[in-house]
């Protein structure tokens, strides 16, 4: 554990990069969070190897963030910061697919992997949504934090892999993807 809150798990292929900010209750395990990453990325078909930045927070820096980067004021449960184009996924139900990105125009240094991008999750929001029954994937469900923290892990790294809800069949097709990495009870105890 290096001393800003960043804690890094090697799961083959990935390199997670987890940060727990400073007064952050921790819901579940950091080994769970890197499970569940590891599943999504998977899932996602991401290109491998590479890594992925979580950040758990809180309420105030995803409204900071939600208003820098969305425009739009208040929290927000997650926030996705792909670097990668969508194309450099597979495609998946709801996307029209396109020609996949072409390689970077540029080349690694030897040893180094791809960043994918990062998501910040508000934990404060995730206990609030899910103690409130505005959580899961309707916002309608009265449930344990601790899952709708493991929903929002498992959204936030499908939209860095270039997945969206704006079309009802990607929505869909994103819903279900979701629901079968929670359902499967391997991130729970590792493989």
């Amino acid at each position: 554990m290096i001393g800003t809150g960043l804690t890094v798990r090697y799961l083959r292929p990935w390199r997670i990069e987890l940060t727990v900010r400073p007064g952050v209750p921790r819901l579940r395990s950091l080994a769970q969070v890197a499970r569940l990453v590891d599943a999504a990325l998977r899932v996602a078909g991401a290109p491998a190897p590479a890594s992925i930045g979580v950040i758990l927070s809180d309420d105030g820096e995803l409204s900071a963030l939600n208003r820098q980067a969305m425009g739009k004021e208040g929290p927000t449960d997650v926030l996705s910061f792909p670097l990668l184009p969508p194309d450099a996924f597979p495609p998946h139900p709801g996307r029209s697919p396109g020609p996949r990105a072409a390689p970077p125009a540029f080349v690694l240094p030897p040893g180094t992997r791809p960043h994918l991008g990062d998501i910040v999750v508000s934990v404060e929001r995730a206990i609030d949504q899910a103690e409130q029954g505005r959580g899961g994937q309707t916002g309608s469900v009265a449930w344990n934090p601790a899952d709708e923290l493991a929903l929002l892990v498992v959204h936030g790294v499908l939209h860095v892999c270039g997945w969206d809800h704006a079309e009802p069949e990607e929505e869909a097709a994103m819903r279900r993807i979701e629901m079968e990495i929670l359902a499967d009870p391997g991130w729970l105890r590792g493989r």
